[in-house]
């Protein structure tokens, strides 16, 4: 089983690419506490690497920016390539399967959310039908 739930702060903007075949692929750090005091009685940091595909991919870059707190459900993935200089050099990522937004944006351009309420003038509707109209 290979499953991972974090909830972090963007170290920085997300960096979208676009692959050769017209694919999006964003890259981002999150800022994740641990759960325990070190002896200084601080809460460590990890930062963990990420990545996105496709319409997560656009969502994240699109709607979160530095500093904003995402939720990631994902998997652990390993890759490894080789220097010029003949070194290996070995990445440990997330691949984020799902992204979930909390809170605002410090970016200008936010998403409709249902948590968020707006003014509606309710009077435009009709009323409700009595119990005994309803078909079910």
């Amino acid at each position: 089983m290979n499953s991972v739930q974090l909830a972090g702060r963007l170290t920085r903007d997300p960096e979208l690419r676009t692959t050769a075949s017209g694919v999006s692929v964003c890259s981002f750090t999150l800022a994740v506490n641990r759960r325990f005091k070190n002896a200084d009685g601080e809460y460590e940091t990890d930062f963990i690497n990420c990545i996105a595909w496709r319409q997560s991919a656009d969502n994240l870059c699109k709607y979160r920016c530095k500093g904003d707190t995402v939720g990631v459900v994902g998997a652990i993935q390993t890759r490894n390539y080789e220097k010029d200089g003949g070194q290996r050099v070995y990445i440990t990522e997330v691949l984020a399967n799902e992204i979930h937004f909390f809170g605002k944006s410090n970016k200008a351009e936010q998403p409709a959310s249902q948590d968020e309420t707006t003014d509606v003038d309710f009077s435009a509707f009709a009323p409700a039908p009595a119990d005994g109209d309803l078909p079910f």
